[in-house]
């Protein structure tokens, strides 16, 4: 099998100003192309060849669970936006965040919060369990909630090629940013 990057839904200018069309350039059209690449490479006459991401995934170590992770991760996140994003999310998802954190604005504060605290490059997850739970967790560098049991609903990517050419040291302006161009109705899907 070989793994493919998909096309983004909207033109890599379609986020701004909360993320620039040189930022989705360099981040997914490079970064992200280089861990499909590796990835593919890493795969080749083994035993994870023929298996689904999220397999290689919750199987791999080393090298090819960074690449395959971090291939997964980037997808994930910035199929997440919309140019018509923003607002709150409503139905379950909104009902489940209500109940567990008091409210959006509380969850979204725990959220940065949670990014922003993370040293060093990572990303940081909304997650469910198997019985609706949810969990805001965050991890270093390919982490993925895949790993712990979770279902990834919700990430924000906190290495420095997320957000330094728009923010530069600013990590919590970049990530308060990314509120504005979520698309609810897909996050809601995956809860």
């Amino acid at each position: 099998m070989t793994y493919t990057q998909p096309e983004l839904p909207y033109a890599h200018d379609a986020l701004a100003p909360a993320i620039s069309a040189e930022t989705v350039h360099y981040h997914y059209g490079k970064h992200e192309k280089a861990y499909i690449d590796n990835l593919n490479k890493l795969i080749k006459g083994t035993e994870f060849e023929d298996m689904a991401l999220e397999e290689v995934i919750e199987k791999a170590q080393g090298p090819l669970f960074n690449n395959a992770s971090q291939a997964w991760n980037h997808i994930f996140y910035f199929f997440s936006f919309s140019p018509d994003g923003g607002g709150e999310p409503g139905g379950e998802l909104g009902e489940a965040i209500r109940k567990q954190y008091g409210s959006f604005e509380e969850f979204k504060k725990m959220f940065v919060e949670a990014g922003v605290s993370l040293f060093g490059s990572g990303w940081v997850w909304l997650s469910r369990d198997n019985d609706g739970r949810l969990f805001i967790t965050q991890g270093p560098n390919a982490s993925n909630p895949l790993t712990q049991g979770l279902t990834p609903i919700l990430t924000f990517d906190v290495w420095e090629h997320a957000y330094y050419l728009d923010y530069q040291n600013r990590r919590k302006d970049a990530l308060e940013a990314l509120w504005d161009i979520i698309d609810w109705d897909i996050v809601e899907s995956r809860y």
